[in-house]
């Protein structure tokens, strides 16, 4: 009876690999495609990017170690969010992203290619002005964004509409750029700094 049971699951097995296998020829090239880092000097400054572009997720995550203005970034284009950890301040600045004013994820990881990044739209003159209220449940904003912004306090910034005049001082915008397509201005007083 044991030999039976045996030579039967010995059967099913092979009905098995040839699937596994398969599935594992088709679906390797597939997910070297959803993950695309790249590593890059900054023009006209003091560092690098590291840019990590996970299409499954639909995020890219950024790290910028210009000594001048060192931020990590997350862009999340499945809650349409983006979070900038502004490390002079020492906090993080949460916002809706506007999917329309932003390159597609298929933008940035073409741009990680090495293909031209002037033909795609730019995003120079976005500017967000922080409000003082702070976000007290970052886990409601998933894993990427809640790890980024763990131990520093978290503000909402509002996008300002293209044209209205802030009523901030400019010296208090941080800029901060992704690429060279993608720049933008987070202004205004973060409370208690």
């Amino acid at each position: 009876m044991m030999q039976a049971v045996a030579w039967g699951l010995r059967e099913n097995m092979k009905h098995l690999v040839v699937p596994s296998i398969l599935v594992v020829f088709f679906l390797t090239p597939s997910l070297a495609l959803m993950n695309i880092s790249d590593s890059h000097p900054l023009d006209g400054s003091v560092g690098s990017q590291s840019i990590h572009v996970n299409a499954f997720r639909g995020t890219v995550s950024i790290q910028d170690d210009n000594v001048l203005s060192e931020w990590d970034g997350v862009l999340d284009y499945k809650h349409a969010l983006l979070v900038a950890k502004l490390f002079s301040k020492m906090a993080c600045i949460l916002a809706k992203m506007d999917q329309a004013a932003f390159p597609t994820l298929d933008d940035i990881s073409k741009a990680l290619d090495h293909q031209a990044a002037e033909h795609y739209p730019s995003t120079r003159g976005l500017t967000y002005t922080v409000v003082p209220s702070r976000v007290k449940n970052l886990a409601q904003y998933g894993i990427p964004i809640k790890d980024m912004c763990r131990e520093v306090p978290t503000y909402f910034a509002q996008q300002q509409k293209e044209g209205t005049a802030l009523a901030v001082d400019p010296d208090s915008c941080f800029e901060v750029q992704l690429l060279s397509f993608m720049g933008l201005s987070i202004c205004g007083e973060i409370p208690g700094l």
